[in-house]
């Protein structure tokens, strides 16, 4: 789950993290409110799920608090487009209004999972304000890694360590030392997925803040983080998804216009690979899971062909747990409800493959049969052109 910038400093600042003073508003007239108290020169920052937002307009510098409300009444509403949104853009809601600090030095710090070393790892960076993937494929000698131990966490020399590589000195250096701890004990405390300040900012005082933060969280551990699942914007989400996490099915719209709709993520990759290398283009990535109930699929199938940009749907089952006799009913029982005009092509094997394919067969409904991925997947790519 993503969360605004304004949310994550938020909960930054309640594990000692400093962070720009500043609050969020919706309203032009609100902006002016919060300028007038912590400015005169204020950021204005459109908050939206994305990245980029300075090169598409969203972070202006306001010299008072007349431009601030000037500022807000353009930002608040316009579709802003980032090279993260896609050119559909994403429509900015409220603004992150904060003060303006003289600037020394931008730095980078994040915290991730690694999972090939099955730990959490802290990276920091002399290069911030920089996309970490770009630093990662050109300059990756100025990426520092520090891996946290699960049991006794991001030790204090650890931190001291990166605070060093990334030339911190004097009051800088200790309050380096203790934002990187502060962060660690957010990321733990919260569940996080994902915690990044970029930039890390170090003033000509010697303060260090953050002057962004982005953080997303483990969907599993929401049910124990009822403060953090309340900061869900289901506005910033993709309808579809949406509606998919209703019955717990993994869905993730995509570019493409041919839908979909497998079993297990690893078959799910496998399915999108071969649509491409049949000349096709997946249009979502769609795991059911291997639990999944006659209901979940009746509901995932629905989801799948109420994209419009769908032109035809490739349901690959291999049965294990799930019997393909009932993912056969509930895509029978999907299609006729909705009257779906589109062209589906079935592939289908393993437990009750025969059952499922005789339902299939007698539903009265104009489903291709494949026997293999291969096939099934030309044959949709085919259908579809």
């Amino acid at each position: 789950m993503k969360i605004h910038e304004y949310q994550g400093k938020q909960i930054l600042a309640k594990f000692g993290v400093r962070v720009p003073r500043g609050d969020v508003a919706d309203t032009p007239a609100a902006a002016r409110s919060i300028a007038e108290h912590f400015g005169p020169k204020v950021v204005v920052k459109a908050q939206i799920h994305a990245g980029g937002r300075g090169k598409g307009g969203g972070v202006k510098l306001a010299r008072n608090p007349l431009e601030a409300q000037q500022i807000a009444e353009k930002m608040i509403g316009m579709q802003l487009v980032t090279h993260q949104t896609g050119p559909e853009g994403k429509r900015v809601k409220r603004v992150l209004v904060e003060e303006a600090l003289d600037i020394a030095r931008e730095l980078y710090l994040g915290m991730v999972i690694d999972r090939a070393r099955e730990a959490v790892v802290v990276m920091a960076s002399t290069e911030g304000g920089m996309e970490i993937e770009k630093v990662a494929a050109e300059r990756p000698e100025l990426i520092f890694k520090e891996y946290v131990n699960p049991g006794a966490g991001l030790l204090a020399f650890q931190a001291r360590k990166l605070a060093f590589k990334l030339g911190l000195e004097g009051e800088a250096f200790k309050q380096g030392v203790k934002f990187i701890l502060g962060l660690s004990k957010a990321f733990e405390g919260t569940d996080a997925s994902l915690a990044e300040i970029n930039p890390l900012l170090v003033t000509k005082s010697g303060d260090v803040l953050a002057l962004d933060a982005k953080m997303n969280f483990d969907d599993n551990a929401l049910a124990r983080r009822p403060d953090i699942a309340a900061m869900r914007d289901l506005d910033e989400e993709s309808p579809l998804e949406v509606e998919a996490s209703k019955y717990s099915l993994n869905y993730i719209k995509l570019d493409g216009n041919v839908g979909c709709m497998v079993n297990g993520a690893g078959l799910a990759m496998a399915t999108m690979d071969i649509i491409k290398y049949a000349g096709g283009m997946p249009a979502n990535f769609l795991d059911v899971g291997g639990g999944v109930t006659e209901e979940a699929v009746t509901n995932a199938f629905k989801i799948l062909v109420s994209d419009p940009d769908v032109k035809g749907a490739l349901v690959n089952i291999f049965g294990g747990i799930v019997r393909c006799d009932m993912i056969a009913s509930g895509v029978v029982k999907a299609a006729k409800a909705l009257g779906t005009k589109i062209p589906v092509v079935i592939r289908l094997e393993g437990t009750n493959v025969e059952l499922g394919k005789k339902i299939l067969a007698e539903s009265g409904l104009a489903f291709s049969a494949a026997d293999g991925m291969k096939e099934a997947a030309e044959r949709i790519v085919g259908l579809v052109r």
